[in-house]
């Protein structure tokens, strides 16, 4: 039979290679745990039915509900459909126990699904609904959203395993499905132990608990790499037909590219560019393409999130993954080292990034009672597009041969740069940005800067207002809570304050 692996509730909180068998923590090593069966713990769930004997259910249908944090149903497997013959009695279930009878065929909790095969739906959703991710620098200028697809490529050191740490600890997705793939062995190390050890701000409780993690590092099978996407994938559909939103982190595709072409070397194919088999473009197009939101089988709304991770050699960005990968996905954050030498986190370049769901989710926050959201988010990329062409200028004559309001200009993309979009994830009050604190920031910065230029065209000589302390408004992103938007401000009356005085 087509490679095929284990889907369960019991997936939620393990940590599994490349083929989904479970992985045994033996200090700080991770060795494969033989075949594959439940993550040892939890023996068993606790199951409600929905349906009674004699009912009759088609393909997707809930025949139950199985506790948790996430909440979970047992669904009818896709391509069965008929009369429930037998349905258990509510009350706790291991995953392998047989829960019902639809036309003659037992229906278990856990069941089995070829991971190169997209599981089937009634027809794709456009994708029009946020994800937010609590990091300022991608909700503000590079929107993603449910069932769309994301590339982060970055040069050695640019912090693209921070960053899609970062996602995966924020994002308000219901299941997060994180694949290592080919990474080295300690940071998903750091991973795991991160996740595990971290409070999951939605339940309460651990945030692994909502977490699959399939760990197939760089000294693992190759072919097992190779397969390692493929797996979260199906992992993530999984959860998926249960109507809920998942996010698919890969880490990274590149390595995970590397596999294929070792693969294809050794079978003897005829190498193409650089030594990558001829069909790369259509693989990482048919695994981008697995991302969607959906109508499930059953009804309800579901989407799948895909982030992968490019590592160009070099940074390269003309290499061949990385070139393919551009042309597939709908939203682009690219990592600049520069800012990530100058220690501006995360180092997401607005002037090389992009995001095709800009439009629509303009339109999703204007419902959702953000009108505004598109101009502001236009204007700060004016803004901090008109300081990134002044800096050059800046380093040949000096800051002082400028125009006054090309200096504010200079200035407003400062303020934006280190008080809005930069982020400190260490810091507990700055590592996660609610929607509401990153507005109160981007605003605050805004009014600022209009008043700046109000003074200027008034007659205020800018040397003055460029001696103004704005560090209220700079601190004002680490001094207030994420969910906060009083301190901010209270910031910003403070530096108007002093602008006021300074005129």
């Amino acid at each position: 039979m087509p490679l095929s692996v284990r889907l369960a509730p019991d997936l939620l909180g393990g940590v599994f290679d490349g083929l989904l068998r479970p992985l045994a923590d033996s200090g700080d090593l991770l060795t494969t745990g033989g075949p594959a069966t439940a993550v040892p713990g939890r023996v068993s769930w606790p199951f409600t039915p929905r349906v009674e004997r004699g009912s009759r259910v088609v393909a997707g249908a809930v025949l139950g509900e199985i506790g948790g944090r996430v909440p979970l149903r047992l669904l009818v497997p896709p391509g069965l459909s008929g009369e429930v013959g037998w349905i258990a009695p509510a009350g706790e279930h291991p995953p392998d126990a047989v829960l019902a009878e639809v036309d003659g065929r037992q229906v278990r909790m856990a069941q089995r699904w070829p991971v190169r095969r997209p599981r089937p739906v009634v027809r794709r959703l456009p994708a029009e609904t946020p994800l937010n991710t609590g990091q300022r620098a991608v909700d503000l200028l590079c929107p993603v959203a449910r069932g769309s697809t994301v590339a982060v490529p970055g040069g050695f050191g640019t912090g693209k395993t921070m960053l899609l740490q970062q996602i995966a600890k924020w994002c308000d997705a219901d299941v997060i499905v994180y694949v290592g793939c080919g990474e080295r062995g300690n940071e998903m190390a750091d991973v795991i132990e991160e996740l595990g050890a971290l409070t999951d701000p939605r339940s309460g409780g651990r945030l692994a608990e909502r977490t699959v993690t399939i760990a197939n590092t760089s000294n693992m099978p190759m072919m097992a790499r190779e397969a390692s996407v493929h797996t979260g994938a199906t992992v993530a559909e999984y959860f998926r037909d249960m109507g809920l939103d998942v996010v698919l982190i890969a880490d990274s595709t590149s390595r995970w590219a590397e596999a294929l072409r070792e693969f294809a070397s050794r079978m003897g194919e005829l190498p193409a560019e650089e030594g990558y088999p001829a069909g790369l473009a259509s693989q990482l197009a048919a695994f981008y393409e697995r991302a969607a939101a959906v109508r499930t089988l059953g009804g309800a709304t579901g989407s799948v999130t895909v982030i992968g991770a490019v590592s160009p050699p070099g940074g390269d960005r003309t290499e061949p993954v990385t070139a393919h990968t551009e042309r597939v996905v709908r939203c682009l954050w690219s990592l600049d080292r520069e800012l990530a030498y100058a220690r501006h986190y995360p180092a997401v370049s607005w002037s090389e990034s992009f995001s095709r769901d800009a439009t629509a989710l303009g339109i999703a926050h204007a419902r959702a009672g953000d009108p505004g959201w598109a101009e502001r988010r236009g204007r700060v990329a004016r803004q901090l597009a008109s300081a990134d062409r002044l800096a050059d200028l800046v380093e040949l004559v000096g800051i002082t041969a400028l125009p006054p309001r090309e200096r504010i200009d200079v200035l407003a993309g400062r303020l934006l740069r280190e008080a809005a979009i930069q982020q400190n994830a260490l810091s507990p009050a700055d590592a996660y940005s609610t929607p509401e604190k990153t507005v109160a920031l981007v605003e605050a910065v805004l009014t600022v800067i209009d008043r700046c230029l109000e003074l200027v065209d008034a007659g205020t000589a800018v040397d003055v207002i460029e001696a103004v302390d704005f560090t209220p408004l700079l601190r004002a992103r680490e001094t207030a809570a994420p969910a906060e938007t009083a301190p901010v401000t209270a910031a910003r009356d403070t530096v108007l304050a002093r602008l006021k005085e300074a005129a």
